[in-house]
């Protein structure tokens, strides 16, 4: 952001759409988990379905507040057409974000290909783990749009809301990576 000298708005918007590619990974996850188990693909039937209408219920709509909060002129109202990706696209190409968004879906498939496929981590996880992971991500955009958007109203500047994000986000991903390595770790041993 700083090297760029980025607004704020497409730093949050990365943070959303690094919150899609988690949910669409989560539901791969939870599909190859553990294939020759019929007990979890009778569990698979009900937390597939679930997480992805509760979780992309709140991407949806958090996508909806980044865009119509931050987002500025021409896409404050985002919402309008709520199911409409042409916003997304449009501030993508706006602020040349390819090369971002390629890098952010290109490290988590490649954590997903090598570890989770490659190392058998498909067969150690579990379907209630993989189901609650990719909240903490939730939590910290909620409360960011929330908090930082009060912020930037009561301050005048939206960069509260991104310091808010970046504090949340260092803390729970370096907690949730590490809880996640010593897990399967311990799993392997």
């Amino acid at each position: 952001m700083l090297a760029w000298d980025w607004p704020v708005f497409p730093i949050l918007l990365l943070f959303w759409m690094e919150n899609v590619v988690v949910g669409v990974l989560n539901v791969a996850r939870m599909l190859l988990l553990d294939p020759g188990d019929l007990g979890t693909w009778a569990g698979k039937l009900f937390f597939v379905p679930f997480f992805c209408v509760h979780y992309g219920m709140f991407t949806l709509v958090h996508g909806v507040f980044v865009m119509a909060l931050f987002g500025g002129p021409g896409y404050e109202r985002a919402g309008d057409s709520l199911f409409s990706a042409d916003p997304v696209f449009r501030a993508i190409r706006e602020y040349n974000l390819w090369l971002p968004v390629a890098a952010i879906a290109g490290s988590h498939l490649f954590s997903f290909c090598w570890n989770y496929c490659l190392r058998g981590e498909y067969l150690r996880a579990l379907l209630q783990d993989l189901m609650t992971r990719p909240y903490a991500r939730v939590v910290v955009l909620h409360l960011t749009i929330i908090f930082g958007g009060f912020g930037a109203m009561a301050l005048g500047s939206p960069l509260w809301a991104l310091v808010l994000l970046v504090v949340l986000k260092i803390g729970i991903d370096l907690a949730a990576h590490i809880r996640e390595r010593n897990k399967m770790a311990g799993a392997e041993g």
